[in-house]
């Protein structure tokens, strides 16, 4: 949602503050109405820039491509580019070699979208690369995000193994809306440079607040089998100190939901690494954890928390379910509906059976009333499943 307010007042040349309040409207609306946007501003000038294109077939691109970039302004160009794009493919891309990287990149911010998607596939890699550079240089990630979505994965190779920028990697590709996309590139990196995905987590926890909140906003949106090779990247390249303070990090900042989304789908054994962190013993970091959750209508989330309780001592499993139950919202009977949904009953009472009476009964009297008749069969066949019903004699008795 930040980095769609961000675009936004990019593309509407205002500062940030000026379309704050559109946050309320979440990523997807706000993609939306900023692609809306971009469309009309360039369909408002397509028959200015279609008599322009006309031109293309009769000048010779090695002679006038220079002039072009001596007198033209970048912003022209680059409005000009998409409708000379569409028109003549094949004479947009060989123009491109002929575009100087600074001025190709000063163009760019200003390229219609979907005419990139449209000639993408036929682009030459080495002017590409070197205006993904100068961009990087510039810090101009906003621009390298917009035009991710038409990359090639021979181009994303390119793009990989031409730019050692990680930090950049990273702010770019918290740009790009699309899960879908981000794990496609991903992908091909781990393929391509098995070992960037070390370095681009590595650099990502060692930075700045902001940079970790890119990475995690990256991370926690790509696909299962990816975040769990991108999570046992992380425990290798952190020690607990670190590992420590990127939680609390994210925290925080308000990310805790996309955190335990991240944190749902790490293998066993990183899992394990994460449980026994110190972190997990500040009790004030967990009651806000549980607030922040309780406040976020995501239940994907609720399984990477309680896979972390689930390996955690009993000491930090009793304080997560009496966070629960402390917390208003009605948080336990949600807690149950997402344990039906999302089949998490195994990891809530296989937990709750290593609590005492006290707390067993406690938890129960809070489902109590809220649990449907779906919850009860689910619970019931799960207890039966693991065969806790003895160590869960106290929860049947207040439910009953």
């Amino acid at each position: 949602t930040r980095a769609q307010i961000t675009l936004l007042a990019r593309q509407l040349h205002v500062p940030e503050d000026r379309v704050a309040h559109l946050e309320r409207l979440g990523a997807k609306k706000l993609k939306d109405l900023r692609e809306a946007m971009s469309h009309v501003m360039f369909d408002d000038n397509a028959d200015v820039f279609r008599r322009v294109s006309m031109l293309v077939p009769i000048v010779p691109l090695p002679i006038v491509m220079p002039i072009v970039q001596r007198v033209c302004p970048p912003e022209m160009a680059g409005r000009a580019a998409g409708a000379i794009a569409v028109a003549h493919p094949k004479k947009s891309v060989s123009a491109l070699t002929l575009v100087k990287p600074e001025y190709g990149a000063s163009a760019a911010p200003f390229v219609d979208p979907r005419a990139v998607e449209k000639i993408a596939h036929l682009a030459p890699h080495p002017p590409v690369v070197a205006i993904a550079k100068e961009l990087f240089k510039r810090r101009d990630y906003f621009t390298g995000g917009l035009f991710v979505d038409a990359a090639t994965p021979e181009l994303i190779k390119a793009v990989e193994a031409g730019i050692d920028d990680d930090e950049g990697m990273i702010r770019t590709g918290a740009y790009v809306y699309s899960g879908e996309v981000i794990s496609n590139i991903v992908r091909v990196i781990i393929e391509a440079s098995p070992d960037r995905i070390g370095r681009l987590v590595g650099t990502a926890a060692n930075g700045p607040t902001d940079l970790r909140l890119a990475s995690l906003s990256v991370l926690s949106r790509i696909h299962p089998e990816l975040i769990a090779i991108a999570a046992e990247a992380l425990v290798d390249v952190t020690d607990e100190a670190l590992l420590a303070d990127l939680f609390r990090t994210y925290v925080a900042e308000g990310a805790a939901a996309e955190l335990f989304r991240f944190i749902g789908h790490m293998t066993p054994a990183t899992l394990d690494i994460l449980a026994a962190n110190s972190v997990l013993q500040d009790q004030a970091l967990l009651e806000t954890v549980v607030r922040d959750l309780a406040a976020n209508s995501d239940e994907g989330m609720w399984k990477g928390l309680l896979e972390v309780a689930e390996r955690a001592d009993t000491t930090i499993q009793y304080r997560i379910l009496a966070a629960f139950i402390s917390t208003e919202e009605g948080l336990p009977a949600r807690l149950a509906h997402a344990a039906t949904r999302q089949h998490l009953w195994p990891l809530l009472l296989r937990m709750l059976s290593k609590q005492d009476n006290k707390m067993q009964t406690s938890m129960a009297e809070s489902w109590s009333g809220a649990m449907t008749s779906a919850d009860h069969a689910s619970f019931e066949r799960c207890m039966s499943e693991l065969h806790l019903q003895d160590a869960l004699k106290s929860v049947r008795a207040a439910l009953t």
